[in-house]
């Protein structure tokens, strides 16, 4: 007796079953699952990969997403705890690691969560080790460092998502007081994603004109309108809506689909993301700071040169500092 399928389907030639693009979340909590519904609704990939070391919500999550499948574009959605679903990733994204608390900075995560990237980078590396790692996990700086060391991998494959967020959140900011949209408001956040992250007050700029043309002192303490209000928005935006709803997701996941778009596609599209600055700036230490980078399918290929003033170079080395003084303690 024949099956219905047998009756209705002829195999004409024998399938390819290795993936053209996929990528791995490795990490099924809010701001992973958040991740991957961008992922699907933006049509980057053929196969998404979902690990986690909850089985039972991890397998939830992925019937939830397969259940909703007609409405994607994603041939293969797959879940599980074993890195083997992983294989033949060209980008792993790593949202694993414990939560931030409220009232908690991103720097006193550090030490719960070199332990879970232990765990995490070899087995991605054992099954794709020709893949980009994205690091999310906070503190992302110090734990893109981390994962580098741990991967083996060149500097240019492992980076984190660093400060494309704190610039988004810049640009909102800068946009919500000229009354303009944010994508015509212009200017970079760079540094540590976190408290001692640099403002680039000298290249803000609306349409190409720098706004501290029309006001020298933007960005200082000597500013009547008080734009460095603008910044202390950034730096506070996580913890205020930590405060509110417990987790941050959205913008995280926006901010990461937004970095794999451009890596997948190789846009060429400059960020700025949290990378080895050993050398540059005055940093002699091997730290990650997030500075702008060109990205495509290689990982980082370029590293724009900051034209930075002293009060910002200065800036940027204390950022650097901060977080030595926290990674040298780190064993690994």
């Amino acid at each position: 007796m024949t099956t219905i399928k047998e009756q209705l389907i002829s195999k004409v030639a024998a399938e390819d079953n290795i993936p053209n693009c996929k990528i791995t979340i490795v990490g099924a909590g809010s701001v992973g699952m958040a991740c991957a519904i961008c992922i699907l609704m933006k049509e980057l990939v053929d196969e998404l990969a979902l690990v986690d070391a909850e089985a039972d919500k991890l397998r939830g999550e992925t019937l939830d997403l397969l259940h909703g499948s007609i409405f994607l574009t994603t041939s293969k959605i797959v879940g599980g705890k074993d890195y083997s679903i992983s294989k033949n990733s060209k980008l792993v994204i790593v949202t694993a690691g414990a939560r931030q608390k409220e009232g908690e900075s991103r720097l006193d995560l550090v030490q719960r969560n070199v332990a879970i990237m232990k765990s995490i980078i070899p087995n991605i590396i054992q099954h794709s080790p020709d893949c980009k790692i994205i690091i999310v996990t906070n503190p992302v700086d110090i734990l893109t460092y981390v994962a580098w060391k741990i991967s083996g991998l060149p500097v240019n494959c492992v980076f984190g998502s660093g400060c494309n967020l704190d610039s988004a959140r810049f640009r909102y900011f800068i946009g919500e007081k000229l009354g303009i949209h944010p994508t015509s408001c212009h200017g970079w956040i760079v540094g540590e994603h976190g408290d001692s992250s640099v403002p680039l007050w000298s290249g803000v700029n609306v349409a190409g004109f720098p706004l501290k043309c029309l006001n020298p002192e933007i960005g200082s303490d000597s500013d009547k309108e008080q734009w460095k209000t603008v910044h202390k928005q950034v730096i506070n935006s996580a913890y205020d809506i930590l405060k509110l709803k417990g987790y941050t997701s959205w913008a995280v996941a926006l901010s990461v689909t937004n970095l794999s778009e451009t890596i997948l596609k190789n846009l060429r599209r400059v960020h700025p993301v949290s990378t080895l600055v050993k050398g540059s700036y005055g940093v002699n230490e091997e730290v990650f700071l997030s500075i702008p980078c060109i990205l495509g399918r290689n990982g980082i290929s370029d590293i724009v040169k900051m034209n930075l003033n002293s009060e910002e170079e200065n800036l940027l080395k204390k950022s650097a500092d901060t977080l030595w003084n926290i990674q040298k303690d780190v064993t690994l």
